[in-house]
């Protein structure tokens, strides 16, 4: 079974409240198996526009990716990161 990756590029506009996403959005990755990659950190642009933050999960599955993000605990978390940040976000299947 192929591994599933979230891939998300954000610009947070207010960092205290991003906090809040983040503790929000804890038990959901948590429960899905998700495993992070990348969570910001210094990056380099080769081509295109950037955001402030990259961030890679790993999940053990497609499906438990789209689960976590469908779940209702990543859903409260996820109304309070798009108050507070810019973002675009895909699942991808791993190879």
């Amino acid at each position: 079974m192929a591994k599933g990756y979230w891939i998300a590029r954000v610009d947070v506009r207010d960092a205290e409240r991003y906090k809040d996403y983040v503790s929000t959005a804890k038990p959901a990755f948590e429960k899905f198996g998700a495993h992070f990659l990348a969570r910001g950190g210094p990056y380099h642009i080769l081509e295109g526009q950037a955001r402030g933050r990259n961030v890679v999960i790993e999940f053990p599955s497609v499906q438990a990716a789209l689960d976590c993000y469908n779940s209702p605990e990543y859903q409260a978390a996820k109304i309070i990161r798009q108050s507070v940040a810019d973002a675009e976000m895909l699942i991808v299947e791993g190879a």
